[in-house]
């Protein structure tokens, strides 16, 4: 396993180097292939992962029966189903692969080992989920206070990777449109980009 890849993710300055060992020992390699499912919906999550390689999505069904994307993961990302993993309840998402991925596996149970018994580790989790609810506040806002295009820009700068690998469905959805008013705003943002000096 490479000690950089766990201490880009679980950054913080009070974990000690020692520590790392015991938390890079917490988890196990797990391979997935392009659309196997991680996490079925109405499912107990029991562990998470860290993305080293490959995309997923997250996905929800509505009223209507369709597929709405409400997620993605890619390298260094945490993959979780925060609420059904911590107060454990059924999932009311599906966590998908959307290619070929390599990922690192903690359990549940192992995540709360490290968490009760590791201070630094215990920090780091608190510091995560913070941000987990600031990132989710700011989402729920933007889809209210920011056109398509704006979301699409955003996510174009935040994850390019998501743009160049995902199909076009999948992204229509995150965002909030249609296929068809996702391209129009793709040819858009191309025909501005192709004006710029």
């Amino acid at each position: 396993m490479e000690d950089s890849f766990f201490k880009k993710i679980y950054n913080h300055t009070n974990i000690k180097k020692d520590d790392y060992n015991t938390i890079i020992n917490a988890h196990t390699k797990v391979d997935f292939s392009k659309n196997d499912i991680v996490l079925n919906e109405n499912q107990i999550n029991n562990a998470y992962y860290l993305v080293k390689s490959g995309l997923f999505r997250s996905y929800v069904v509505d009223y209507k029966g369709n597929e709405i994307t409400t997620g993605f993961f890619g390298p260094y990302d945490i993959l979780i189903e925060v609420a059904s993993l911590f107060l454990r309840i059924p999932s009311k998402e599906t966590i998908q692969a959307l290619t070929d991925c390599e990922v690192y596996k903690i359990k549940f149970n192992d995540f709360q080992n490290l968490y009760s018994n590791i201070e630094g580790f215990t920090e780091w989790g608190r510091n995560w989920m913070s941000h987990q609810l600031f990132m989710a506040k700011k989402r729920a806002v933007t889809m209210h206070t920011q056109s398509a295009s704006q979301r699409y820009l955003s996510l174009v700068k935040e994850k390019p990777q998501i743009i160049k690998e995902v199909p076009l469905k999948y992204i229509a959805t995150y965002l909030g449109v249609t296929d068809t008013s996702l391209s129009r705003i793709r040819k858009e943002v191309l025909s501005q980009t192709e004006k710029l000096p």
